[in-house]
């Protein structure tokens, strides 16, 4: 991969872990790529012209994804969350679970296509896959609640949205979401990921890109963890939150890096 020279570019701030005693602790047969990075600043340049995809958090599990004229929202909230949502068109809405703070599709305006199951889907010329997982622990600790995980496949890049999963994917689930490019990771606990299981989850999946969510921040009245404690289990320092990210599939990097975005809210 080669890039070109320009005015704007990528900041990492490099953390070397220690290697060896994360396979260890996470790799259960796969290979985490590390060390892991933590980005500050987007704007990779490449040749020729190529898909764009442009990602926004809003809070909890809700982000926009953008390629061109489509917007795909995700997870959309309601006010008893604390999360206040700017007004947003979509052409597809993804729905991981029924939870007010998940499933307010009403506020998405633009009469998007709603997906609330597992299977197949083709919105416009995104396609989709919804896979069935589990959140929400029970008494003995085990996830009971139904939880579709959504992967997004914009021309050759892909995204992935694990929703409110609780628990290790299966052996099944991993192979049935291949070359994950950016992954959407809960990672504050609660029903869903903390950040142990959320490192062991990408070491599972092995995407490019983690971008962190559902987690607690000033806007929240869910207890969750900070992301402090998450960034602290993938060895990486905390830092200023980027607004969003842009990504092709050519600029994506080769270690998996981590990227955390600035909460918007309306």
């Amino acid at each position: 991969m080669r890039y070109l020279s320009t005015s704007i570019h990528y900041i990492f701030l490099i953390v070397q872990p220690q290697i060896g005693a994360f396979r260890n602790r996470f790799g259960h047969g796969y290979n985490m790529r590390c060390p892991v990075s933590v980005v500050h600043n987007s704007g990779l340049a490449t040749e020729g012209r190529l898909l764009k995809v442009d990602i926004d958090w809003f809070g909890q599990s809700c982000f926009r994804l953008k390629e061109g004229n489509i917007a795909v929202v995700t997870d959309p909230y309601d006010k008893s969350i604390g999360y206040t949502l700017p007004k947003l068109r979509a052409d597809l809405v993804t729905i991981s679970h029924d939870a007010p703070g998940h499933a307010h599709a009403a506020a998405i305006k633009g009469d998007p296509k709603v997906l609330t199951r597992p299977g197949e889907y083709e919105v416009k010329s995104v396609f989709v896959t919804g896979i069935q997982t589990w959140r929400g622990p029970t008494a003995k600790g085990e996830a009971k609640e139904e939880n579709t995980v959504f992967v997004f496949e914009f021309g050759d890049l892909t995204v992935c949205h694990l929703g409110d999963l609780s628990r290790l994917l299966t052996q099944a689930q991993v192979e049935s979401m291949p070359d994950i490019h950016v992954l959407l990771v809960p990672v504050g606990g609660g029903s869903a990921l903390d950040a142990d299981k959320a490192a062991e989850v990408i070491a599972q999946l092995e995407p490019r890109i983690v971008i962190p969510m559902h987690y607690h921040t000033q806007y929240t009245t869910i207890k969750l963890d900070p992301i402090a404690k998450f960034l602290k289990e993938m060895g990486a320092a905390e830092h200023e939150p980027q607004e969003s990210l842009r990504v092709t599939r050519s600029q994506l990097p080769e270690e998996t890096q981590v990227v955390v975005l600035e909460c918007k809210q309306g």
